[in-house]
């Protein structure tokens, strides 16, 4: 969840349009991110003997990872690569280089605990594939180049207002499923990217599955109360799960 802040305004969001021909959320609006690699592992088991890097690092690394490859920005590096450098490093990245060659060859360093954890969702539902997904919260670094989509997994990106993204759900003018919904639904409070790292402080991750409920005769799909969602409930005919 990078977060582009304006002033004045609420903070905007980067979202990547999924291809349409992808078996999972073709079509949606989602974060960057993706599958952690082998690569992310090994990378992290370098990390780990510093105190300060959390068990979940291979993770974090993956969303810095993903990020490079599908939209071209850089975070949680330090120093930050030039324009050029960048370049290289997704062009690296996409032919096949680890991460830890191409931050290397770059000279830079990965800072894992730059992004700050959020939620995590494992939804169990049957019939659709089922996905662990941690997200995490990042602030867009000053004086990066603008983003560009992967055209591979991504037809489109854009920046916008949480609320913006729900409105054009509710409007049809975009497609969200469920996990995405619950997230802006929380991070449209928020007046700036302080604002929901502290949100997210007071509020231990805790995992996320959902599950189904009947209320007066209609059933819902519902979320735990106390994990800082303004809405944790939604009938299950309207609901969107991938």
């Amino acid at each position: 969840m990078i977060f582009r802040e304006q002033r004045p305004g609420p903070p905007e969001l980067l979202f990547v349009e999924r291809a349409a021909s992808m078996a999972f959320a073709g079509g949606a609006l989602v974060f960057p991110g993706g599958r952690i690699d082998p690569g992310d592992h090994d990378l992290a088991a370098r990390l780990l003997h510093d105190p300060a890097v959390d068990r979940d690092v291979a993770a974090r690394i993956a969303a810095i990872r993903e990020t490079i490859e599908e939209v071209g920005l850089a975070i949680g590096l330090t120093p930050l690569p030039t324009a050029p450098e960048l370049r290289i490093l997704r062009d690296g990245l996409c032919s096949g280089r680890s991460l830890a060659d191409a931050i290397d060859m770059a000279g830079t360093a990965i800072d894992p605990m730059a992004l700050e954890y959020f939620a995590r969702w494992r939804p169990a539902h049957a019939h659709a594939r089922i996905f662990d997904t941690r997200f995490y919260l990042v602030r867009l670094p000053a004086e990066m180049p603008d983003p560009v989509v992967d055209g591979t997994e991504n037809s489109r990106l854009l920046w916008a207002t949480a609320q913006q993204i729900l409105d054009d759900a509710d409007a049809g003018r975009a497609q969200i499923i469920f996990p995405t919904r619950r997230n802006l639904e929380r991070l449209a409070r928020f007046a700036d990217f302080d604002a929901a790292v502290a949100d997210a402080r007071r509020h231990p991750v805790r995992t996320v599955t959902p599950w189904s409920e009947t209320h007066e005769g209609e059933a819902y799909l519902c979320i735990p109360d106390d994990l800082g969602y303004p809405v944790t409930r939604e009938r299950l005919s309207s609901a969107v799960r991938g």
